[in-house]
């Protein structure tokens, strides 16, 4: 029965396999970065996890190359080629550092198939009268200009390299043109162009073979909303004014998302902003009497 059901699983989402892929995971220290390096190691991938925090890289792909992420092909020859690579990344650094750290990546497996840009920030609570220029700035030059100089330097090795590919940026229902929340002025003006850029990049990398798309999530467990998801208040406003009376888990809610844009069957899908957040920005401004 198990045989059966999983034959027709791959034959249903043949994205759950994505055997031998090479995927670079900006911001894969911790949070939802980390959760895809899992993810798509259990599909068969081969994972370079890039952050700043390179200890916490190293453990992350000793896991993954141990086995304990489960690969979807355990008898693979790990020991010949590792699974998983550390590079160490600041997206927030200039675009010489960004540059090398990218070729570095990409002469681990020779190839990179799939960018996932998930490397931010979110800042303080501010009010735009508050808000200092140097926090905009880092907030600005991580979350926009970071994401804008990975994708230009693996794109550039994808172009050279006549294989095209999938980038995958990480948004923020903050960068859509609804339920915006007061205090994040930068945060939300970074997103907002991230979604931007996805589009323009998918208008003039097309030619290349190369596809570009934008994940907005909701409120997932990260580094971000890690103190924010225990309030007991918040699960009050999911069960109250959330359609789906969650805000769900980023495995399947998001995994499965990222695997499908990886794999060939969207191979006609770029320039598109994908929301997921269980319809939460959708009823706007909850009335009091509904919490």
């Amino acid at each position: 029965m198990t045989e059966s059901r999983n034959h027709v699983s791959s034959s249903l989402e043949p994205w759950l396999e994505l055997r031998n892929k090479v995927v670079m995971v900006t911001g894969a220290s911790s949070g939802l970065g980390r959760d895809f390096c899992l993810d798509l190691a259990k599909a068969g991938c081969r994972i370079i996890a890039a952050a700043r925090r390179i200890d916490r890289l190293q453990s992350l792909c000793d896991e993954i190359n141990n086995g304990a992420a489960g690969s979807t092909r355990s008898n693979e020859p790990s020991r010949v080629q590792p699974r998983a690579v550390a590079v160490e990344l600041d997206v927030s650094a200039g675009g010489a550092t960004i540059e090398a750290s990218v070729q570095k990546a990409w002469d681990a497996f020779g190839r990179i198939d799939a960018l996932i840009n998930n490397a931010g920030v979110r800042g303080s609570v501010h009010t735009p009268l508050n808000l200092r220029e140097d926090e905009w700035n880092e907030i600005v030059r991580t979350n926009q200009t970071g994401a804008w100089l990975v994708s230009k330097y693996v794109c550039s090795h994808m172009r050279d390299a006549k294989q095209g590919g999938s980038v995958v940026n990480i948004s923020s229902i903050a960068g859509l043109n609804r339920g915006q929340l007061p205090g994040s002025l930068a945060y939300a003006a970074s997103k907002t162009a991230v979604n931007t850029m996805t589009k323009m990049m998918a208008i003039e990398l097309g030619v290349y073979g190369i596809r570009v798309n934008s994940i907005s999530p909701g409120l997932f467990k990260s580094e971000i909303t890690e103190n924010l998801m225990e309030k007991d208040w918040l699960k009050n406003v999911a069960t109250k004014t959330v359609p789906l009376r969650t805000y769900g888990e980023s495995d399947p809610a998001l995994t499965s998302l990222v695997r499908y844009l990886i794999h060939e069957s969207s191979e006609y899908v770029s320039g598109n902003v994908y929301v997921v957040e269980a319809g939460a920005t959708l009823p706007g401004v909850p009335i009091f009497s509904s919490l």
